[in-house]
């Protein structure tokens, strides 16, 4: 972790622990200098980076306060990304689907990650898919959502699909699926579950609060024929 953050090296390598994670549909070990605290917290804790962070924006997702603690959640799919690229969403598994044609379906995406909004953002675009829109967590999508509806237009005719990490500050895409299932005139729009989450457990979860499909992150050759089964 140390040398991806650009940090100096650890002073007592004899003590450094290792953080095992599983995510992406792969196990991976993160090498620490030290855990000092394990705890526990929900997604409406987390809130997003201020302006004071803009230097880390590439590495900081969130912030935490705990009594007089403040923890940066990091970006750890981008720092596992760009260790190994494979591992991430490739472009080139569009280009394998063929030709394609532009659709004029609008897709409003929930994702913390700068990087994956961007992967996202290309890889979609490559796919024909022209209007895009993102936010940064559940909650300010839900916010776009509710405006719409209060400024009186049809939701329909400004929104064809959501795709919604699980994992974000402020809400979660379980919570957001939820919120939008429940509400009378957003719950005919598909949500597609796009994680690194997606375990057998977070699965049954995603059924229970509504979601139309659910696929494990990078599949983003499989996410696509999502899309077109649910839009097209």
């Amino acid at each position: 972790m140390a040398d991806a953050l650009g940090f100096p090296p650890s002073e007592t390598p004899e003590q450094d622990k290792f953080i095992v994670a599983e995510f992406n549909q792969q196990k991976v070990v993160f090498h620490v200098h030290t855990v000092t605290q394990i705890h526990r917290i929900s997604w409406s804790q987390i809130e997003k980076p201020s302006d004071m962070y803009q230097g880390l924006e590439s590495q900081i997702i969130g912030v935490i306060k705990l009594n007089s603690e403040m923890l940066l959640l990091l970006d750890f799919e981008r720092l596992v990304v760009e260790i190994n690229p494979e591992s991430g969403i490739n472009i080139q598994q569009v280009k394998k689907l063929g030709t394609r044609q532009n659709s004029d379906k609008r897709i409003l995406i929930a994702e913390d990650s700068p990087l994956l909004r961007k992967l996202l953002f290309d890889t979609l675009s490559e796919a024909g898919f022209k209007y895009l829109e993102f936010y940064e967590n559940g909650l300010d999508a839900f916010n776009y959502l509710e405006n719409l509806i209060e400024s009186g237009k049809v939701v329909e005719h400004e929104v064809h699909l959501v795709i919604t990490d699980i994992e974000m500050p402020q809400m979660d895409g379980h919570h957001l699926t939820r919120r939008i299932k429940e509400n009378g005139e957003l719950a005919g729009l598909p949500v597609i579950i796009f994680s690194s989450l997606i375990t057998d457990s977070l699965r049954h979860k995603g059924q229970v609060v509504g979601a139309d499909a659910q696929i494990s992150k990078p599949e983003i050759a499989e996410l696509i024929k999502l899309i077109d089964r649910l839009v097209l």
